[in-house]
């Protein structure tokens, strides 16, 4: 059985079972179905992009408030009087979806500057910032809410009942997980994995790792404010409780117990949290005596067992186990049957004109000089070799002529244009390539994979045509070439193994 044969079944079955489901677990599942869709986001963002976001809550409630406003509000509804009422929900949604990508923007903007642990301390920052503008603003009803929203409608069809709306948040979850999948196999998505531990090897090959990380935490967002939307519609009731800090520290805790690097490990941790908070809720007040919100420490507990047993996720177990039964072709024999044309070369200056020039370049570190006014002129055709002992510099004059530091003094020029102060990006645009004295790879990817991103800049498809899979032709050409150059190398058998398992000469 091939993997997206499993996939099928698991779709098949849950809608062969859906008509049959008591109405308790159809909201349940709808309720797994909403968390997810957060949590999927959460994936992306911190298990693939390195950046853990504990405020995702506050963007379910943008996602929740700005439909409320627009189906309750007298003045929405004067705006809106002349299209019928059933209009007013998809109104919401994108009403919501522009707020929540305006308001993302700007604290990605400012936040994703941070680093370390002052990234999670700003997002809890924002995070509480909106649930109490949630709670104190009186147009959205304050702290006691918004009540009377009216259920979603599509094609004359009421979605009152969840066993209904479920159908479409289900929808919408498998739909996100499809293009988030297509997005992570594809051009773009190489460079997002690049952003969690390869950013300054990823820049070097032409990666804008800075914008890369806003549209990332932009999408994640987005994700949020879906499931905030289809909230609304199904409790008819919002106000600020579902979406403060707590919640968001669920959200996390879905993806990291599922498997923060898994999309599917987001449905196992929503469904895994959701069912254990169900049943905790009601078990554990009646066997300590007490009430209280005893399933927090329950939760604590799991997560700490996890990251102990599972560092991972559950869902890597999981899919170890379902392995056995699944038939991957390897990435390489895909390549090789693509029929992928070779992609375009950048045509070659002529030989003897000057590429690259350092001129009288000093670098500074507070009373260190590292590099005192060094001079060099590459022209086509010719190798140049730069010797000198253990601490002589030379790591640092090649950061500077590649755009990793700026110097203290002097200019660069890459093919007739001052470089002086521009992202190594820049330099890969102009076709400068460089590697690094200690090697620098994703080693959790492939061979194949690694050398991709090198060709990052000979493709242009964005992040939509990757999630629609519209940027098949350019990435079986890139493919190709990369498998190309792996054979060159030799390195053809390991193709599909991951990097950081070989040795270090084939590193």
């Amino acid at each position: 059985m091939k993997q997206r044969h499993l996939v099928i079944a698991f779709i098949v079955a849950l809608a062969a079972a859906w008509s049959l489901l008591q109405p308790f677990t159809i909201t349940l599942l709808c309720y797994i179905g909403l968390y997810a869709l957060v949590a999927v986001g959460l994936v992306m963002l911190t298990g693939v992009g390195g950046m853990t976001s504990f405020g995702q809550a506050a963007f379910v409630g943008l996602g929740a408030y700005a439909t409320a406003w627009i189906c309750t509000s007298p003045t929405a509804a004067e705006w809106l009087g002349f299209l019928p009422k059933g209009v007013y929900p998809w109104i919401g949604l994108v009403l919501g979806l522009l707020v929540t990508a305006l308001i993302a923007w700007a604290l990605g903007a400012v936040t994703l500057r941070l680093s370390g642990h002052y990234l999670p301390l700003g997002t809890i920052a924002w995070g509480l910032s909106l649930y109490y503008i949630f709670g104190n603003l009186q147009t959205l009803g304050g702290f006691t809410g918004i009540t009377d929203i009216p259920p979603l409608t599509l094609f004359g069809l009421s979605m009152e009942s969840p066993r209904v709306l479920g159908v479409l948040i289900w929808a919408l979850l498998l739909l996100a997980i499809w293009a988030l999948h297509n997005l992570l196999h594809s051009r773009e998505g190489r460079a997002i994995r690049a952003l969690k531990s390869g950013r300054l090897m990823a820049e070097s090959m032409g990666v804008d790792t800075a914008r890369h990380r806003i549209k990332l935490f932009v999408l994640a967002a987005l994700l949020a404010a879906v499931s905030g939307w289809l909230y609304a519609h199904m409790q008819r009731f919002v106000n600020p409780t579902p979406f403060n800090l707590n919640i968001g520290i669920e959200y996390l805790f879905m993806a990291v117990v599922g498997g923060a690097g898994y999309l599917w490990g987001a449905v196992l941790g929503a469904t895994l949290i959701t069912l254990l908070k169900e049943e905790l809720q009601d078990a554990l007040p009646k066997l300590l005596g007490a009430s209280g919100n005893f399933e927090v420490i329950v939760f604590g507990l799991l997560m700490l067992l996890v990251l102990q047993r599972a560092a991972d996720g559950l869902w890597p177990v999981l899919a170890g186990w379902m392995r056995r039964f699944i038939q991957a072709e390897p990435a390489h024999k895909l390549v090789a049957g693509g029929g992928a044309v070779q992609l375009d070369q950048r045509q070659l200056p002529p030989a003897g004109q000057e590429i690259l020039k350092a001129d009288k370049v000093t670098k500074r570190f507070a009373g260190l000089v590292a590099n005192n006014e060094v001079d060099m002129t590459v022209k086509a055709g010719e190798i140049h070799a730069l010797i000198g002992p253990n601490g002589a510099g030379k790591s640092t004059f090649f950061n500077m002529i590649s755009g990793v530091d700026d110097p203290t003094d002097g200019s660069v020029s890459l093919m007739g244009k001052p470089m002086r102060g521009h992202p190594s990006r820049e330099f890969a645009a102009l076709g400068l390539g460089r590697t690094f004295q200690h090697v620098r790879l994703l080693g959790e990817r492939s061979v194949l994979d690694n050398v991709a991103l090198g060709a990052h800049r000979r493709g242009h498809r964005g992040w939509v045509a990757s999630m629609l899979r519209l940027d098949r032709a350019e990435e079986a050409a890139v493919l190709a070439e990369a498998m190309r150059q792996i054979e060159r190398c030799g390195l053809g058998a390991v193709a599909d193994t991951a990097a950081a398992s070989l040795p270090l000469g084939q590193q």
